[in-house]
């Protein structure tokens, strides 16, 4: 998959992307990264875990995550669009969620968001929500970011037709 993901990022014609992480940590740019010749369509990204860093770095709007504990489908969506807007890239992925049980959320979950802004065009926002149900904290990690790279491959295939 990730061999078919550099294809789908440079034909027939170049893309970019950047990753904004919360839950996942690094996963989503260290899998990203493991390809050979990444550096021809990633532009990089941000781990910002707290409230205030996905505020400040990523535009995230305050009053609306800080009521779900920064974890909802909006969240990933800003998250995916701020980081398009920190690093100009054509597109963003993003992951925030619950790695472990909480009093929020009695079984691990997650939400992804994609981006895709086109010069000249309209931002399309993609988001998703992945149940992790008895899985372990790192289990989950791995598992949402295999998602939401993924869901970015559907969706490249889909703009090829």
């Amino acid at each position: 998959m990730l061999i078919e993901l550099k294809e789908l990022m440079l034909r027939p014609k170049r893309r970019t992307l950047a990753v904004a992480e919360s839950l996942t940590c690094g996963r989503v740019q260290a899998r990203i990264g493991s390809i050979s010749g990444a550096s021809e369509f990633f532009l990089g990204g941000l781990t910002a875990y707290s409230l205030d860093q996905k505020v400040k770095h990523l535009g995230v709007d305050w009053v609306a995550a800080q009521r779900v504990n920064s974890v909802s489908a909006a969240v990933a969506e800003q998250m995916a669009c701020g980081v398009i807007r920190l690093f100009g890239s054509e597109l963003g992925l993003a992951t925030t969620g619950y790695a472990e049980s909480t009093k929020d959320a009695p079984q691990p979950f997650a939400w992804w968001a994609l981006a895709h802004d086109p010069a000249g065009g309209k931002t399309v926002v993609r988001s998703g929500r992945v149940d992790c149900p008895g899985a372990g904290r790192v289990q989950v990690q791995e598992k949402v970011a295999e998602a939401v790279v993924e869901e970015l491959v559907k969706y490249l295939r889909e703009l090829r037709g």
